[in-house]
């Protein structure tokens, strides 16, 4: 039997080995504030089109309202820092900027795996007792940032996503449900202090106070969870992303002491980290299926990316673009046909831009200098 002492120890030790950045543990409890938070956001109906933000907050609120008998919160993360800067593609008009979780393997299929594996490493380690286990990755009703604070391993910034000292912003979540008694880590410190630098990067203005989040102007809500036509007042705001922002999270200054992911099949794959925007407007379904395989992109489907992608040109500013979207336009599917009629008109309207010249006609930093 291993002494009840060592379990956290060799749990800590087989989460590194599986590839896991951050672990720590919580007790299967959560502080009041953070049921009313949710609570208020669904009320004010801020939540939009994910109903299942409304569904079994009870059970969002409370771990032991999913799972009476558990005890315990495992709580894991896993870096998916970037190389290079995250922002880097939003300055390529014709090509569009995928979010940096999503430019590889879907992140759920990775982590489930590893956390079965640490789940049945947990069991064998026992001993005697015999504990039972569950594990959650994003999809179940569990509110993974505030376990995560509680469990040390950071805490919710100011965008409301996690932020740790050592990984900054870039930590995917996953936990384990036991109904082992396990020591709890102290819950972890804001250190957010007096900066705001998430608030003014966010391009549709979603964070609407410090820890206060409007999903349904949030560009990641907007590109991903959202079904119908993108609000006209938030197109111009997305320029060339087409499926989720970084924006928030590329700012944080905690990001300066993250090293890069060490996870391969996170590492961005170079057709994802730019892709031209006139490639992705010609994907039928078949060849948007095979394109994505394996990508967190995919489960948005054909019409719903390629009116991200319409919108995207639209914002380009290139009239090279135009026969794409006006193709577009005549889609079957009347929600990406609107989208790109829409696009089609601003590239119509929209000056042409040069080289090194802005849309008001004054040179852009860096533009070549004849003298």
């Amino acid at each position: 039997m291993t002494p009840r002492t060592d379990i956290e120890a060799e749990i800590r030790v087989k989460a590194q080995a599986l590839g896991f950045d951050a672990v720590g543990f919580a007790r299967a409890e959560l502080p009041p504030s953070a049921g009313a938070r949710l609570a208020e956001l669904v009320s004010a109906g801020h939540h939009g089109e994910m109903g299942w933000m409304a569904e079994r907050m009870a059970q969002r609120a409370d771990p032991r309202g999913l799972w009476p008998e558990v005890r315990s919160v495992i709580s894991l993360g896993m870096s998916y820092a970037p190389e290079g800067d995250a922002l880097a593609t939003l300055g390529h008009k014709t090509a569009g900027n995928i979010s940096v979780y999503a430019r590889n393997r879907d992140y759920h299929d990775i982590i489930k795996g590893k956390l079965k594996h640490l789940a049945q490493f947990v069991l064998s380690r026992a001993g005697e007792r015999t504990p039972q286990v569950k594990v959650f990755v994003d999809t179940a009703p569990v509110m993974e940032k505030p376990l995560a604070q509680q469990a040390g391993l950071g805490w919710q910034g100011k965008h409301t996503n996690l932020v740790s000292r050592k990984h900054g912003s870039w930590l995917f979540l996953g936990e384990i449900y036991t109904t082992l008694d396990l020591s709890p880590d102290s819950s972890h410190d804001d250190r957010c202090g007096s900066c705001r630098r998430c608030i003014d990067a966010c391009p549709t203005e979603a964070i609407t106070a410090p820890y206060t989040l409007q999903p349904t102007r949030c560009i990641s809500y907007l590109t991903i969870e959202h079904k119908g036509p993108i609000p006209e007042e938030f197109r111009e705001a997305l320029g060339n992303r087409i499926y989720g922002c970084d924006d928030c999270l590329a700012v944080c200054p905690w990001n300066r002491f993250a090293q890069a992911g060490r996870e391969a099949k996170l590492a961005a794959r170079a057709d994802l980290e730019a892709p031209a925007l006139r490639d992705l407007s010609r994907l039928d379904d078949a060849g948007f299926r095979a394109r994505f395989a394996g990508s967190p992109v995919k489960r948005i489907g054909r019409d719903r990316f390629l009116r991200n992608v319409a919108i995207a040109i639209g914002n380009s500013g290139d009239p090279a673009l135009l026969p794409e979207v006006e193709r577009l336009a005549k889609d079957p599917d009347a929600i990406l046909a609107e989208a790109a009629a829409w696009a089609a008109v601003r590239l119509r309207t929209m000056p042409k831009l040069l080289p090194g010249v802005d849309e008001a006609g004054v040179p852009t930093l860096g533009s070549a200098n004849p003298e």
